[in-house]
């Protein structure tokens, strides 16, 4: 390169030092083309504080102790008998029709919950009408009311002498009314935060582009809304399967008609059968989790696939 090529007023030394002061000098001639130069920074990796390695152990501790240790002592009671006595604590009449009338009222629920919940959380959003908060505030009732009040809000409601001419009392009808009362706000509370952040853009311009409502809540709104409602349908069977206090009086606890598998755990608990209680509360727990599983699995695929 010639003296000529380079800045004004300096010369060009030779060798590399040369060539360095060269692309030294070039740099901002370069910035200012147009073509800045692209600088990347070398990752960092943030090392685990003490704090975090503290309420890592706090969290994992609190929840051994309070979920993972008491259901794995139940599981272990449950084979106190060895797997045939597991077997046979579950296969009993009673128990065996409990557990089908528990787990088949859960379903009904679940799914009546996914589709009366999304709706009242849509109506929630994106209606506006007068008492609007009571409703709100009545939807969050079953969290705070004791269960056993509830049934005998519903027997009183629903049973011998109801004021609205229904008697559901001691029919399968009456328990899953009882867990469609406790099982109301977890899909709408699910639903709605994601109802109330949806971009209504989207829907704007698919609106503008000629979509009709089904085509715009088939393609753009319920692939939004579905983790939500499988969260809280999965929320609500699991409820469904525990639930004690609201079915134990309007149920009537009626052997092969009527009870609950809680309501059979609790009967099996007063006659002193330990380890048959903790045989049925095990096959609630393992379908529950298959349910919670299975669902957690969908939503991810159905993330995967957008």
């Amino acid at each position: 390169m010639k003296s000529s090529d380079t800045l004004p007023g300096r010369a060009a030394p030779e060798g590399p030092a040369g060539a360095r002061s060269l692309e030294a000098a070039a740099g901002p001639l370069v910035e200012a083309s147009g073509e800045p130069e692209t600088v990347r920074a070398a990752p960092t990796r943030r090392r685990p504080t003490l704090g975090l390695g503290l309420g890592l152990g706090t969290a994992t501790i609190y929840l051994s102790l309070i979920v993972l240790i008491p259901l794995a002592a139940v599981v272990w009671r449950s084979t106190e008998d060895g797997l045939g006595g597991f077997w046979g604590y579950v296969t009993t009449p009673e128990s065996l029709s409990a557990l089908k009338l528990t787990i088949g009222a859960s379903v009904v629920v679940a799914l009546v919950n996914l589709v009366m919940g999304t709706l009242i959380a849509w109506v929630l959003v994106r209606d506006s009408f007068p008492g609007k908060s009571v409703v709100e505030m009545l939807i969050d009732l079953p969290f705070a009311l004791p269960t056993i009040v509830a049934g005998l809000v519903l027997l009183a409601l629903y049973g011998p002498g109801s004021p609205l001419g229904i008697d559901l009392a001691y029919a399968r009808s009456g328990v899953v009314v009882a867990l469609l009362f406790v099982t109301l706000p977890f899909v709408i509370r699910t639903v709605q935060p994601v109802l109330l952040e949806m971009d209504h853009e989207m829907e704007e311009a698919a609106a503008s582009l000629g979509a009709g409502n089904a085509t715009i809540f088939r393609r753009i709104i319920l692939p939004n809304l579905l983790p939500a409602m499988f969260a809280g349908t999965a929320l609500a069977f699991a409820r469904s399967m525990s639930e004690f206090g609201a079915t134990v009086l309007i149920s009537g606890n009626l052997p092969f008609k009527t009870q609950v598998a809680a309501v059979n755990i609790f009967g099996q608990i007063e006659s002193d059968n330990v380890v048959g209680a903790a045989a049925v509360s095990t096959v609630l727990l393992l379908v529950a989790l298959i349910v919670l599983v299975s669902l957690d699995g969908l939503q991810r695929w159905g993330s995967r696939r957008g």
